[in-house]
Protein backbone atom coordinates (compact mmCIF):
# COMPACT_ATOMS: atom_id res chain seq x y z
CA UNK A 1 0.00 0.00 0.00
CA UNK A 2 1.71 3.15 -0.98
CA UNK A 3 1.05 6.25 1.23
CA UNK A 4 -1.89 8.37 0.57
CA UNK A 5 0.12 11.73 0.44
CA UNK A 6 2.80 10.44 -1.53
CA UNK A 7 2.83 7.22 -4.29
CA UNK A 8 6.36 7.21 -4.22
CA UNK A 9 6.98 7.05 -0.12
CA UNK A 10 7.54 3.31 0.98
CA UNK A 11 5.21 1.41 2.96
CA UNK A 12 7.18 0.12 6.06
CA UNK A 13 4.95 -2.62 6.67
CA UNK A 14 4.90 -5.22 9.88
CA UNK A 15 7.24 -7.56 8.87
CA UNK A 16 9.73 -4.39 8.39
CA UNK A 17 9.10 -3.01 11.69
CA UNK A 18 9.12 -6.09 13.29
CA UNK A 19 12.76 -6.45 11.61
CA UNK A 20 13.53 -3.10 12.73
CA UNK A 21 12.77 -3.82 16.35
CA UNK A 22 15.32 -6.88 16.36
CA UNK A 23 17.79 -4.47 14.38
CA UNK A 24 17.54 -1.75 17.55
CA UNK A 25 17.64 -5.06 20.04
CA UNK A 26 20.78 -6.39 18.69
CA UNK A 27 22.69 -3.55 18.31
CA UNK A 28 25.71 -4.26 20.47
CA UNK A 29 28.97 -1.84 21.44
CA UNK A 30 31.42 -4.28 20.19
CA UNK A 31 35.05 -4.59 21.20
CA UNK A 32 36.17 -7.97 20.55
CA UNK A 33 36.44 -8.07 16.50
CA UNK A 34 37.77 -10.73 14.02
CA UNK A 35 40.39 -9.37 11.67
CA UNK A 36 38.54 -9.91 8.90
CA UNK A 37 38.77 -6.27 6.62
CA UNK A 38 35.68 -4.32 6.01
CA UNK A 39 35.57 -3.65 2.03
CA UNK A 40 36.17 0.19 1.52
CA UNK A 41 32.85 0.28 -0.90
CA UNK A 42 31.01 -0.81 2.29
CA UNK A 43 32.54 1.44 4.85
CA UNK A 44 31.81 3.87 2.22
CA UNK A 45 28.40 2.93 1.84
CA UNK A 46 27.72 3.47 5.08
CA UNK A 47 29.06 6.77 5.59
CA UNK A 48 26.96 7.85 3.45
CA UNK A 49 24.06 6.40 5.12
CA UNK A 50 25.38 7.94 8.05
CA UNK A 51 24.85 11.32 5.96
CA UNK A 52 21.56 11.53 6.01
CA UNK A 53 21.22 12.26 9.46
CA UNK A 54 19.21 15.05 10.32
CA UNK A 55 21.27 17.79 11.33
CA UNK A 56 20.38 21.22 12.82
CA UNK A 57 19.37 23.82 10.00
CA UNK A 58 21.15 21.26 7.60
CA UNK A 59 24.54 22.02 9.27
CA UNK A 60 25.84 18.75 8.57
CA UNK A 61 28.83 18.80 11.19
CA UNK A 62 29.86 15.69 10.93
CA UNK A 63 33.49 14.86 10.00
CA UNK A 64 34.82 11.60 9.72
CA UNK A 65 38.66 10.32 9.72
CA UNK A 66 39.89 7.03 8.82
CA UNK A 67 42.95 6.45 11.66
CA UNK A 68 45.04 4.05 9.12
CA UNK A 69 48.79 5.52 10.11
CA UNK A 70 49.70 3.01 12.71
CA UNK A 71 51.75 4.92 14.35
CA UNK A 72 48.72 7.34 15.08
CA UNK A 73 46.56 4.17 16.28
CA UNK A 74 49.61 3.34 18.18
CA UNK A 75 49.12 6.59 19.99
CA UNK A 76 45.76 6.49 20.57
CA UNK A 77 45.97 3.35 22.19
CA UNK A 78 48.58 4.56 24.84
CA UNK A 79 45.91 7.94 25.22
CA UNK A 80 43.64 5.32 26.13
CA UNK A 81 46.23 3.82 28.63
CA UNK A 82 46.71 7.33 29.85
CA UNK A 83 42.56 7.74 30.26
CA UNK A 84 42.06 4.14 31.24
CA UNK A 85 44.27 4.21 34.40
CA UNK A 86 42.93 7.44 35.60
CA UNK A 87 39.40 6.15 35.59
CA UNK A 88 40.41 3.30 37.85
CA UNK A 89 41.53 5.94 40.01
CA UNK A 90 38.08 6.65 40.56
CA UNK A 91 36.75 3.54 41.92
CA UNK A 92 37.91 1.31 45.02
CA UNK A 93 37.63 -1.66 46.45
CA UNK A 94 35.35 -4.56 44.54
CA UNK A 95 34.48 -1.96 41.57
CA UNK A 96 37.38 -1.12 41.12
CA UNK A 97 38.43 -4.75 40.79
CA UNK A 98 35.48 -5.12 38.29
CA UNK A 99 36.21 -1.99 36.15
CA UNK A 100 40.21 -3.73 35.95
CA UNK A 101 38.85 -6.25 34.37
CA UNK A 102 36.59 -4.97 31.83
CA UNK A 103 37.44 -4.67 28.36
CA UNK A 104 36.87 -1.59 27.17
CA UNK A 105 38.36 -0.75 23.76
CA UNK A 106 38.69 -2.93 20.66
CA UNK A 107 41.70 -0.62 19.56
CA UNK A 108 44.19 -3.74 19.33
CA UNK A 109 41.63 -6.02 17.11
CA UNK A 110 39.49 -3.30 14.95
CA UNK A 111 40.33 -3.30 11.51
CA UNK A 112 38.85 0.48 10.94
CA UNK A 113 38.97 3.46 13.12
CA UNK A 114 37.11 6.11 12.65
CA UNK A 115 37.34 9.37 14.47
CA UNK A 116 34.25 11.31 14.38
CA UNK A 117 34.17 15.06 14.88
CA UNK A 118 32.00 18.00 14.80
CA UNK A 119 32.61 20.99 12.90
CA UNK A 120 31.99 23.93 15.82
CA UNK A 121 32.16 26.47 12.73
CA UNK A 122 30.80 25.51 9.57
CA UNK A 123 28.91 27.74 7.45
CA UNK A 124 26.77 25.21 6.32
CA UNK A 125 22.90 25.84 7.98
CA UNK A 126 23.64 29.89 8.43
CA UNK A 127 23.58 29.37 12.34
CA UNK A 128 20.17 28.27 11.95
CA UNK A 129 18.90 27.02 15.48
CA UNK A 130 22.40 26.78 17.00
CA UNK A 131 22.05 30.36 18.56
CA UNK A 132 19.97 29.14 22.19
CA UNK A 133 21.06 26.18 21.65
CA UNK A 134 24.91 25.61 20.25
CA UNK A 135 25.24 22.01 21.37
CA UNK A 136 22.90 21.09 19.16
CA UNK A 137 25.79 20.61 16.46
CA UNK A 138 27.51 18.06 18.52
CA UNK A 139 23.87 16.06 18.55
CA UNK A 140 23.74 15.99 15.35
CA UNK A 141 26.86 14.27 14.61
CA UNK A 142 25.63 12.01 17.62
CA UNK A 143 22.81 11.64 15.61
CA UNK A 144 25.06 10.31 12.18
CA UNK A 145 26.82 8.51 14.18
CA UNK A 146 23.35 6.45 15.25
CA UNK A 147 22.48 5.75 11.89
CA UNK A 148 26.25 4.40 10.77
CA UNK A 149 26.13 2.29 14.25
CA UNK A 150 22.50 0.58 13.40
CA UNK A 151 23.07 0.40 9.18
CA UNK A 152 26.91 -1.13 10.44
CA UNK A 153 24.55 -4.01 12.27
CA UNK A 154 22.53 -4.34 9.27
CA UNK A 155 25.51 -5.85 7.56
CA UNK A 156 26.75 -7.63 10.06
CA UNK A 157 29.71 -5.23 11.32
CA UNK A 158 30.19 -4.05 14.49
CA UNK A 159 30.91 -0.57 16.21
CA UNK A 160 32.40 0.14 19.27
CA UNK A 161 32.66 3.20 20.85
CA UNK A 162 35.90 4.39 22.57
CA UNK A 163 34.92 7.54 25.17
CA UNK A 164 37.83 6.58 27.60
CA UNK A 165 40.07 8.95 25.58
CA UNK A 166 41.55 12.56 25.87
CA UNK A 167 39.52 14.83 23.56
CA UNK A 168 42.35 17.59 22.68
CA UNK A 169 45.36 15.04 22.31
CA UNK A 170 43.52 13.51 19.38
CA UNK A 171 42.88 16.41 17.82
CA UNK A 172 46.53 17.02 18.35
CA UNK A 173 47.48 13.79 17.27
CA UNK A 174 45.22 13.89 14.21
CA UNK A 175 46.09 17.01 13.17
CA UNK A 176 42.89 18.60 11.99
CA UNK A 177 41.29 21.77 12.55
CA UNK A 178 41.06 23.66 15.79
CA UNK A 179 37.39 23.90 15.09
CA UNK A 180 36.77 20.29 15.13
CA UNK A 181 36.05 18.88 18.45
CA UNK A 182 36.01 15.21 19.04
CA UNK A 183 32.71 13.43 19.50
CA UNK A 184 33.43 9.81 19.15
CA UNK A 185 36.60 7.26 18.11
CA UNK A 186 34.56 4.45 16.56
CA UNK A 187 36.32 1.04 16.20
CA UNK A 188 34.78 -0.97 13.08
CA UNK A 189 34.76 -4.70 12.23
CA UNK A 190 33.16 -7.98 12.09
CA UNK A 191 32.32 -9.06 15.87
CA UNK A 192 34.07 -12.28 16.91
CA UNK A 193 30.48 -13.08 18.82
CA UNK A 194 26.59 -12.29 18.71
CA UNK A 195 25.22 -10.98 21.95
CA UNK A 196 22.15 -10.12 22.62
CA UNK A 197 22.36 -8.44 25.99
CA UNK A 198 25.06 -5.47 26.53
CA UNK A 199 28.84 -6.37 27.14
CA UNK A 200 28.73 -4.57 30.62
CA UNK A 201 25.41 -6.05 31.84
CA UNK A 202 27.45 -9.56 31.30
CA UNK A 203 30.26 -8.72 33.64
CA UNK A 204 28.10 -7.47 36.55
CA UNK A 205 28.76 -3.89 36.05
CA UNK A 206 25.56 -2.51 35.23
CA UNK A 207 22.02 -3.94 34.18
CA UNK A 208 19.58 -2.06 31.97
CA UNK A 209 16.83 -0.09 33.68
CA UNK A 210 12.88 -0.60 32.39
CA UNK A 211 12.03 2.43 30.45
CA UNK A 212 8.92 3.42 33.32
CA UNK A 213 11.92 4.67 35.19
CA UNK A 214 12.56 7.29 32.40
CA UNK A 215 9.43 8.33 31.44
CA UNK A 216 7.99 11.53 33.30
CA UNK A 217 4.59 13.38 33.34
CA UNK A 218 4.54 17.17 33.87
Amino acid sequence: MSHPNDPSAPDFDATFRSKLTDLFRWRRDVRRFKDTPVDDPLLDHLLQLASLAPSVGNSQPWRFVKVENLERRAQVRAIFERANADALNDYTGERAKLYAQLKLDGLDQAPVQLAVFVDRETELGQGLGRKTMPETLHYSVVAAINILWLAARAHGVGVGWVSILEPKAVVTLLDVPDDWALVAYLCVGYPQHEHLDPELERAGWQERVDMENFVFKR
